[in-house]
Formats: structure tokens, sequence, C-alpha cells
């Protein structure tokens, strides 16, 4: 293993965690203020005791749900109906950051990447292709996204040492990784969870994510095949011209790999079979009835028991594996916070019950328009929660868990797709995205700079997206 790995794959900065740890406690104190101020309501129920949301009635008596019981919330809502489902969700974030930490401690992303980049060395085009399409599908399957940050120094050096620049290698690993996190296909943390929190089977209809998942990748090759092309007339219209300088001059291309060939042979197949297990487990529970409501229950003892398995066999060693594990829960630790206090929201307006109310009135609002115009509403009201909250779990609580009940007229796969097309491309574009900015830095390259550089990208991204959405709905997705 690696020795002088500090830091964990997740690594938010104090400020991150503090800005949106605020902007979240201001909107549970906002909860509670419109728990006073919106009056209280109730669903009817259904012949077989079911909530109906179609039947609303107001009911009387005091507004507001009691203050301390509103601040407690976040730690209330863990006892509450949807508590166990949180503590689930909770679990499985941890697992999944201990063991993708341990991957990136042993070697198995670099081995996995540098097997892919060893064999098209000669043939440049086609491996720009091939390692933008390995970060897709990190993203689209796997939903890695801040963990491929580790991984950005390495692909940016192969890019600087093969011909390219690091602006290259930025577009085939961060930014197609986010492309492959948006356009999801079997995504832990958008996906599943969404279709988790509202009851979908996520492999209903999945031929349509991949033919998503296909023209964004020919898009972003569009897109990064003009700038090489441009690169090559002119190497000093390169946007990291003056990083690269400084990566030429260190040598830092040549410090790829540590690992002894055998054991990087090791480790890679350790991996592949570690990853493709994981992959046929998220299928198949996904798409057995019997299975899908143990999905993420099974996930998590897989990413316990065999990703620990995995380190081991990787570096042959308990005790280092173990240290790496702990420090990728570590790492996780935030993101249980914004989940806390991203489900207590919904946990005031129910204690409060003022959800009823709430959803009442968008079904009046939304009530005689047209399914595209309210697929377009909803996509934009996302975009909007995006900009100020950067976790995809606690959005997906957040929104998915208001659309559960809201009667939109559209199908659940519909609102599944509609939340990852606004959760994920907005990663890699707006400047509330931590990763953004964590990897423009590590290339030099300003965050406006890199704005004036993508419109054409995201304009062209925004136009598919929309269109994706409208086809959906016409062909009953």
């Amino acid at each position: 293993m690696k020795k002088d790995r500090n830091k964990t794959l997740l690594n938010l900065s104090a400020k991150t965690f503090i800005e949106v740890v605020a902007l979240l406690i201001v909107l549970m104190i906002c909860a509670i203020v419109l728990t006073y101020v919106i009056p209280k309501g109730a669903f009817g129920t259904t012949a077989d005791g079911k909530p109906d949301y179609l039947t609303y009635r107001p009911v009387e008596g005091a507004k507001g749900i009691p203050i301390h019981k509103g601040l407690l919330a976040p730690i209330l809502v863990f006892g509450s109906d949807s508590g166990l489902t949180l503590i689930m969700l909770s679990l499985f974030l941890i697992m999944v950051f201990g063991a993708f930490q341990v991957m990136n401690d042993v070697g198995g992303i670099r081995a996995l990447i540098g097997t892919v980049a060893e064999r098209f060395r000669r043939r440049k085009a086609l491996l720009l292709c091939a390692i933008a399409l390995v970060f897709m599908c990190f993203g689209a399957f796997l939903g890695l996204f801040e963990e491929m940050l580790s991984m950005l120094p390495i692909i940016a050096a192969l890019c600087v040492m093969i011909g390219f620049d690091s602006f290259t290698g930025f577009l085939v690993s961060i930014i197609a990784c986010g492309f492959g996190f948006a356009s999801a296909i079997t995504n832990p943390f958008t996906v599943l969870t969404a279709a988790e929190i509202i009851d979908a089977n996520p492999m209903e209809s999945v031929w349509y994510r991949f033919v998503i998942f296909i023209v964004m990748y020919l898009l972003l090759l569009g897109f990064l095949f003009l700038y090489v092309r441009r690169l090559k007339k002119d190497p000093s219209s390169s946007l990291t011209l003056a990083h690269d300088e400084t990566l030429r001059a260190a040598g830092a291309e040549e410090k790829r790999n540590e690992t002894a060939p055998q054991d990087e042979k090791r480790i890679r197949l350790t991996y592949i079979v570690f990853l493709l297990v994981c992959l046929g487990l998220i299928i198949v529970c996904s798409a057995l009835k019997a299975l899908r409501d143990y999905t993420v229950v099974v996930l998590i003892a897989y990413f316990l028991i065999c990703g620990l398995l995995a380190g081991f066999l990787s570096a042959r060693a308990c005790k280092p594996v173990l240290k790496s594990f702990w420090k990728g829960v570590v790492g996780a630790l935030p993101t249980i916070v914004f989940i806390a206090l991203a489900s207590s929201i919904k946990y005031i307006f129910d204690e409060g019950a003022i959800m009823p109310t709430i959803v009442h009135s968008i079904n009046t609002l939304v009530s005689g328009h047209s399914p595209i115009v309210v697929a377009l509403v909803l996509y934009a009201i996302i975009l909007v929660l995006e900009f100020f909250i950067s976790s995809s779990t606690a959005k997906a609580i957040l929104v998915m868990g208001m659309l559960a009940v809201v009667n939109v007229g559209l199908s659940k796969q519909m609102l599944i797709l509609i939340y990852t097309f606004a959760d994920g491309y907005t990663n890699v574009l707006f400047p509330t995205s931590p990763v953004l900015l964590i990897s423009l830095s590590m290339i030099g390259i300003d965050y406006f700079k890199w704005i004036k550089k993508s419109a054409p990208l995201f304009i062209c991204n925004l136009a598919l997206v929309i269109l994706f959405i409208i086809l959906g709905i016409a062909i009953g997705y």
C-alpha cells in the first residue's frame, strides 16, 4: 500500500461543511416557522387504509411544531417512520466510502485505469475515448465522483506525457465522471436512493438511461476532440500551459505506479471481480421484486465484507487495510450530518401536519398543465436546490420525499430521471460544487475561465436534457 496517504477520498473543507450545514439549518428553521404559518391538513384514506393523496381536508387546532421538537428534529427523525431507511442509507454511505478508500489506497483504481491506458498508449485518440468511458461508467454505475479527485493528477500527468495537456486529463476524468454521474444507470446515490424513497423499480425501462448515457458520452467526446484538435494546431492555446510546464520540469509523469507488475495484476483482477459482482448484485436485487426492498441491506453487507476482503487480497496485509477502511468511514461522517439535517425538514413538515397542505397546493398549481410543463418546472426547482446543496443523498431525501406524494402526472421513472439530470451535470458547472473547485485548482484553471470555455458544452447539454425529458414523456417513459 502507499505509505503517504493521510487524506480521505472525500475531503470536505471546514468551510464547505459549515456552509452546507448552515444552509440546512436555515432551511430547518424556515420549516419550523412555516408550521406556524401554513394551516394544518390531512389526506384522506383509500378503501385499503392507505393514504389518498388526491383527497385533502383542513385540520383545526393550534399551529406549529413545538420549538424544542423542531430543533431536535435531526436526531428525532431517526426514530420516526422513515428512521430505519435513514439508518440504512447512512450505513450504506459509510460502507461505500470505506470500501472505495481501501480500493484507492491499495492501488485498485490505479490498476484498473492503468490497464486501459497501457493498452492504448500508441493510439492516443482511442486512449482518450477509453479513459472517458471508464470514468463515465464509474459515475453512471457506481456513483463515484469525489473519489476521482485522487486520480486527476495521474490522468493529467498521463495526458501531458502523451502530448496533450492537464485540461484534457480533467475532461476525460472529472468531467467524464460527472457526466456519468448525471447519465446515471445504477448510480447508488441518485437512481437507487431516489427509487427507494419513492418505491420504484430502478431497473424498469433502464434502456432509456442507456440511450442517454451513449448520447451524453458522444457529446463529451465531441467537445473533447474539438479542444484537442485546436491544441494540436496551436499548443500555446492550452488552458493549462503554465501548469503543464511545471509538470514536465518536475517529471511528475514518471511517478505513476510503484507497484510490482505481479502485484498490479493481482490487484487488477481482484477489483475487476469486486466491481462486476457489485454491479451484478445491484442489477439482480433491483430487478427481482422479492429482493428489491433488501438491496441496500445486501450492498451494506457486500461493501463491508467484500470491500475488506478485496483489500486484504490486494495488499496482503490486514492492519493497513483496516486503517484505510476506517479512514473512509470517517470521511463519510459529514454526509451523515447532511442526511440528518435534510431529512429533518420533511420530519418537521410531517409533525407540523403541513405536508398535506403543501402537497395539495402543488397539486392545485400543476393541475391542468401539460406533463411537459410540469416536468420542466420540477427540473428548474431541483436546479435551484442543487446550487445550494451539493449532497446528492441529502437532496434525494428532501426532493424525492416531496415528489413521492405529489400528484404531478408523471411516472416514477420520469421523476427519477428529472432528479438525476438536475442533480448530476451541475456538479461540474456550479461554483458551489467543492469537487469542481478543487479539481480546477489542481490543474491551475480559474473557475470563470472554465465557465467561458465550457459554455457551448453545457448549452448543448441543456438542450439534450430538455429533449430527453420531452421525448420520455411522449413515449410514456
